[in-house]
């Protein structure tokens, strides 16, 4: 009898839950709806039967059962092994054809061929941009064409492609709508794409599906489906507030909160989503594109010099506490040769200030581009940017 309550009162609880998944409101989340259906289906076509047979050999065979046939010396059967190896060997095939097909049309980062069964998209079709920041732990949503941004709230028109571009502040997390389409892992310094679109009008839930740390469970957010003249209204509302999404401002977002309820800003800084996939947004850093162009014409110079000693470890100098494991960070404030090295070392013993401005070339910008990781460790010549061809002294 306790046993039968705990089961009706789980089913009771069960009745509260909402299958989202198999209830789309927009095409990408049908079609992946039908992927989901027909691979089921195709994997109950052995799961069944099996099922069924074990109950049946185990009533055919039990012990009580004097009739059944006992053959304790039978070891094999051509049909019977044909039977149980074709049939599994086929549902595979169709599976890795299924999932093949489906995972290149479903792509997140394929632009949409549809809005929906019945409507293609149009030849001037222009899909709503939306750049996504995962932050702890709350949603950022900054609509570039509309100049506004939000908090735990978005809002789009149905039947219109829906564009978003994603990253995170600190650790990688997951973005997903399960009405609208899959879900897409947005990650600090990284840029992802998701396309989707709702088909039908409403409040949907969308939400984190990664866990990222003790505000996870909050990290809720409603998205709006309307039609166009409502979401042309919530950006005029949205528009006729006086706050302004600053680089100030959002340094002071991305703090650590949990529970955060939604709120809109009028403005928004154009830059922003670009200096927070490159981990740029404070002021004197040096971003993420520039380290890589520097990277990419020999490191450093005199271009990079001045950009050195601003770079912090974020997650750590930030918020400032200390990493768990390795090091406290620390900055570079120059790099120099032997010979201004030993000139330097040279001042140390004396009290006098010291006053030298070198106003040669610096000869960094040329470092050779190791191609493997035993290059770099044999290769120690530093050639000097000033001469093709010219080394210098080896380290």
């Amino acid at each position: 009898m306790p046993t039968a309550i705990a089961l009706a009162s789980s089913f009771l609880f069960l009745g509260a839950c909402k299958p989202v998944v198999l209830a789309p409101a927009g095409d990408i989340a049908e079609r992946q709806k039908d992927l989901l259906i027909a691979s089921t289906g195709l994997m109950l076509i052995i799961i069944i039967p099996v099922m069924a047979l074990t109950v049946w050999f185990a009533w055919k065979y039990r012990a009580s059962n004097r009739d059944a046939t006992y053959d304790p010396n039978w070891d094999h059967s051509t049909k019977f092994e044909l039977v149980i190896w074709s049939a599994p060997l086929l549902i595979i095939i169709c599976l890795g054809a299924l999932t093949w097909v489906g995972t290149h049309l479903l792509d997140p980062y394929r632009p949409l061929d549809r809005l929906s069964e019945s409507q293609d998209i149009a030849e001037d079709h222009e899909p709503l941009k939306v750049e996504v920041v995962a932050l702890d732990w709350k949603w950022l949503f900054i609509y570039p064409e509309q100049g506004i941004a939000t908090v735990n709230e978005l809002a789009v028109p149905i039947n219109r492609e829906v564009e978003f571009s994603l990253t995170a502040s600190s650790v990688m997390n997951a973005f997903y709508i399960p009405a609208m389409a899959g879900m897409i892992y947005a990650m600090p310094g990284m840029e992802t794409k998701l396309h989707g679109v709702f088909n039908n009008e409403g409040e949907y839930q969308g939400l984190a599906s990664h866990y990222s740390g003790a505000g996870f469970s909050g990290m809720r957010f409603k998205a709006h489906a309307t039609d166009e003249a409502g979401f042309e209204e919530w950006v005029q509302k949205a528009r006729d507030g006086d706050t302004a999404l600053t680089r100030e401002e959002y340094l002071q977002l991305e703090t650590p909160s949990e529970n955060v309820p939604p709120r809109r800003y009028a403005r928004v800084d154009p830059e922003l989503f670009d200096r927070a996939v490159n981990m740029c947004v404070e002021e004197n850093k040096m971003c993420m594109a520039e380290m890589m162009a520097i990277d990419d014409q020999g490191g450093l110079g005199r271009e990079g010099m001045l950009n050195i000693q601003p770079v912090t470890d974020d997650k750590h100098a930030r918020r400032g506490t200390k990493p768990v494991l390795g090091h406290t960070p620390f900055n570079v404030v120059s790099i120099c040769n032997p010979a201004e090295a030993a000139a330097m070392f040279a001042d140390l013993g004396t009290d006098e200030p010291v006053e030298r401005r070198g106003r040669e070339i610096m000869q960094s910008r040329a470092l050779p581009i190791p191609t493997t990781l035993f290059q770099r460790l044999q290769d120690t010549t530093i050639r000097d940017a000033r001469a093709s061809g010219a080394s210098e002294q080896k380290l």
